[in-house]
C-alpha cells in the first residue's frame, strides 16, 4: 500500500508560484493559486481535466493567468473605470489562518481558506477598506465549491460598490457541439453591441460565432451539456443574480496573446456574476457569494437533456 497523498499540500507550481492542491479521497482534485487566488485546475475521478486552461497561460505577475477561474473585483470588465476585471486575479493571496466559521459541515471534504486585503497600490484606484475571503472546497463527489466573502472593514464611515465574478473557463469537446440551459427567454446585455438589452430568443443557447452578454436575474441553476464528451457541467449559484457567457470565437482568439488560435474551439466561459446592479457594502456589511460546480454523465431525450436530472434534479 503506497502512502495516502494528503487531501491539502501546499507545494510549487509554474515558474515556481505557490499552489495548494486539493485532493479528495475517490480521486477527483483541484489546484488554486495564491497567485489571483486563482483555481487552475478541477479534474473529475478519473483524472480528466473539467476546466480550460491557455496553451499559451502566462504564470508570471502582474499578467493574469489565462483559464481556470479568475476571480473579477471589485470591477467586472469595463463596467467601472479600473483596470479590466479589477485587480483581485493578479494580486497574490495570503492563506487565511482563522476564517469565520462556515454555517456548512466539511467533515471529509478538502478545502482551504484564502484571505486578500487591500494594498498601498490598490489604495491609489480604489480606496477602500475590505477583507476578502476566499474558501475553496472539494466535495466528496468531486464538486467543486468557491465561497467569497467580502466586508466593508472601514472605520470612517465609508461604503463601497463593486461588481463580481467568478471567470469559469469550462473546457469543452468542441464549442459548436455545447449548448446551455437555464438562460432561454431571459434579457441580456450584449458588449458586442454597447451593452445594449435584448431578450433571449433561442430555447437553448448553442454556439456558431463570438458570443461576450450579460444574463440579466437567472436562475440559481445552469446546465452546459456537451454531446460529445456525454457530459453535463451542472453550476449552481448563491448571492450572484447575472450570468455571463463568453467565447471569442477564431479572430477575436488570435487577437489574444495568451490564448492559442484553436483554443476557442475548447473553451466555454459560464461566469456566475453580480454585474447589472452593483453590491453596495456600508462599514461591517458582509456580502457572501457563493459557486458550486458538478459534472454528471448527460442523458438524452430527443436532443434534450432529462430535465429531471439537471435543472430539476
Amino acid at each position: 500500500m503506497s502512502e495516502a497523498k494528503p487531501l491539502v499540500e501546499i507545494c510549487k507550481g509554474v515558474n515556481g508560484l505557490d499552489k495548494i492542491v486539493l485532493r479528495e479521497v475517490r480521486g477527483s482534485s483541484a489546484e488554486v493559486y495564491l497567485y489571483g487566488g486563482h483555481v487552475t485546475s478541477w479534474k473529475n475521478d478519473l483524472g480528466e481535466e473539467l476546466l480550460f486552461l491557455s496553451s499559451k497561460a502566462i504564470f508570471k505577475p502582474p499578467k493574469a493567468i489565462r483559464g481556470g477561474i479568475p476571480i473579477c473585483f471589485p470591477q467586472f470588465g469595463n463596467h467601472g473605470n479600473l483596470e479590466k476585471h479589477g485587480f483581485a486575479r493578479n494580486r497574490f493571496w495570503s492563506i487565511d489562518p482563522d476564517p469565520p466559521p462556515f454555517p456548512t459541515a466539511t467533515l471529509d471534504k478538502a478545502f482551504v481558506d484564502l484571505i486578500l486585503r487591500p494594498s498601498e497600490e490598490d489604495n491609489k484606484t480604489w480606496p477602500n477598506s475590505y477583507e476578502f475571503r476566499l474558501r475553496v472546497t472539494l466535495g466528496p463527489g468531486g464538486d467543486l465549491m468557491l465561497t467569497s466573502r467580502i466586508r466593508n472593514t472601514s472605520t470612517d464611515g465609508k461604503a463601497f460598490s463593486f461588481t463580481f465574478a467568478y471567470h469559469t473557463y469550462f473546457s469543452v469537446s468542441d464549442i459548436s457541439e455545447v449548448r446551455i440551459e437555464g438562460l432561454e427567454t431571459l434579457d441580456y446585455l450584449d458588449n458586442l453591441h454597447e451593452k445594449e438589452r435584448f431578450t433571449e430568443q433561442g430555447d437553448a443557447i448553442t454556439f456558431e460565432s463570438e458570443v461576450d452578454k450579460v444574463y440579466l436575474s437567472t436562475p440559481n441553476k445552469i446546465a452546459i451539456l456537451d454531446h460529445e464528451k456525454k457530459r453535463t457541467f451542472v453550476l449552481r449559484k448563491e448571492g450572484l443574480p447575472d450570468a455571463v457567457v463568453w467565447n471569442p470565437w477564431d479572430k477575436k482568439a488570435k487577437a489574444i496573446a495568451d490564448l492559442g488560435d484553436d483554443d476557442y474551439k475548447h473553451m466555454l466561459c459560464v461566469e456566475a456574476a453580480a454585474i447589472e446592479k452593483p453590491i453596495t457594502l456600508k462599514p461591517g456589511e458582509e456580502w457572501k457569494g457563493r459557486l458550486e460546480l458538478s459534472a454528471v454523465p448527460s442523458s438524452y431525450c430527443s436532443g434534450q437533456l432529462d430535465p429531471q436530472r439537471v435543472l430539476h434534479g
